[in-house]
């Protein structure tokens, strides 16, 4: 029997299963200049952004991962996307992941989103520790995961190449502390 996907809701938010009905939402955010910039992925096509949404879909088949689109709570519009990845059971730790539509930059849905999904990791899925991982030059996302009490653990120098050019990139995590 398969389970059945976590909704998640907050005072302004729905956290729901990421479907084909999201090609276009999914292909207008990850061929965005904007949106892309500090994102590992990109897509020129709705063909190719297609390949995004199996992704989303094999992430939970295979238990690795889950993420969930981001829309109003009547769910008539679509901000972006957000959940957790490279789960690991034996290590108890996942990496974070987000990304918005720049139409809704700076109105604090993902400082409201992150909570939902970080506890999730925590509470549900019984992880210890939950890893955002950032490109140094992505001041607004460090600041968002800052803000949310992620602590900063370190620079990894030169580790990526990016459109020709080594980046730099950030470590973040927080950590659900054992109850005494």
């Amino acid at each position: 029997m398969k389970k059945e996907f976590p909704l998640l809701k907050t005072e302004r938010l729905l956290f729901r299963q990421i479907t084909i009905k999201d090609l276009k939402n999914v292909f207008n955010g990850l061929s965005n200049p904007g949106v892309i910039q500090y994102y590992g992925i990109s897509f020129k096509s709705l063909d190719a952004t297609k390949e995004q949404i199996n992704w989303f879909a094999d992430l939970e088949k295979t238990q690795m991962g889950i993420w969930w689109a981001i829309c109003s709570l009547d769910n008539k519009t679509f901000f972006g996307s957000g959940g957790l990845s490279k789960i690991s059971q034996e290590h108890k730790k996942a990496e974070i992941g987000f990304w918005l539509l720049p139409e809704f930059w700076g109105r604090g849905i993902m400082t409201e989103a992150l909570p939902a999904i970080y506890n999730y990791g925590f509470k549900e899925i019984g992880l210890h520790r939950i890893e955002g991982f950032v490109e140094s030059e992505n001041k607004n996302c460090k600041k968002a995961l800052s803000k949310l009490d992620f602590q900063y653990e370190g620079t990894m120098i030169d580790c990526e190449i990016k459109n020709g050019k080594f980046i730099s990139v950030d470590i973040f995590a927080k950590i659900v502390l054992p109850l005494n």
